[in-house]
């Protein structure tokens, strides 16, 4: 074989446009939109805070016994470790956790929660229909549970989504895959 004839497959091969990047997993999907809350300092919150930065959405409540402290968590350590590699991507997002129990989560307590795992987390609450109408918009089921001496539990769905910076959802979070998985797509996405 003639150096010529090997090399002229491998020229044309870079002369052509490369392969158009994948979309993300929920474009195009129905998930998020306007929504009013108020922070954890008593001031009003909506989706327009966010514009201009990617965000990870996550809905559930300070009092859950295992699940929140665990996704919040990988959030956060997720988070953390795109820091460490990438600080400027990192810079990007902030961490967003929505209660799902506005009864018990006051401003104050779900601005402490969302601090306690992240400095840049902020925390929202808001009434019982501001946060059934948010939780609509980003497809989250939750009901009180069973209430005990000792409380209620709220069951909720566990989704974490990554919103781009025009507020449009981007992908799953990965929070049940750990830190890492989170840190990925991060890495993925976050542009």
């Amino acid at each position: 074989m003639n150096r010529l004839t090997f090399l002229l497959p491998l020229a044309l091969a870079a002369c052509q446009p490369a392969a158009p990047a994948a979309p993300p997993p929920l474009a195009g999907a129905r998930i998020g939109g306007p929504f009013a809350l108020t922070d954890g300092d008593g001031r009003p919150f909506t989706e327009r805070n966010l514009l201009g930065h990617y965000s990870i959405v996550y809905f559930g409540y300070t009092f859950c016994p295992d699940a929140c402290p665990t996704d919040m968590g990988a959030i956060a350590a997720g988070l953390k470790q795109v820091e460490r590699t990438d600080p400027a991507i990192a810079a990007k997002v902030v961490p967003i956790f929505v209660t799902v129990d506005p009864v018990r989560d006051t401003p104050a307590v779900v601005k402490a929660f969302a601090a306690a795992f992240h400095p840049r987390a902020i925390g929202l609450t808001g009434t019982t229909a501001e946060i059934d109408r948010v939780a609509r918009e980003y497809g989250i089921a939750h009901s009180i549970g069973a209430k005990s001496a000792g409380g209620y539990l709220v069951d909720h769905s566990r989704a974490a989504y990554l919103m781009g910076p025009d507020g449009k959802p981007i992908a799953l979070a990965g929070q049940d895959g750990g830190p890492s998985a989170v840190a990925a797509t991060i890495e993925k996405w976050v542009k």
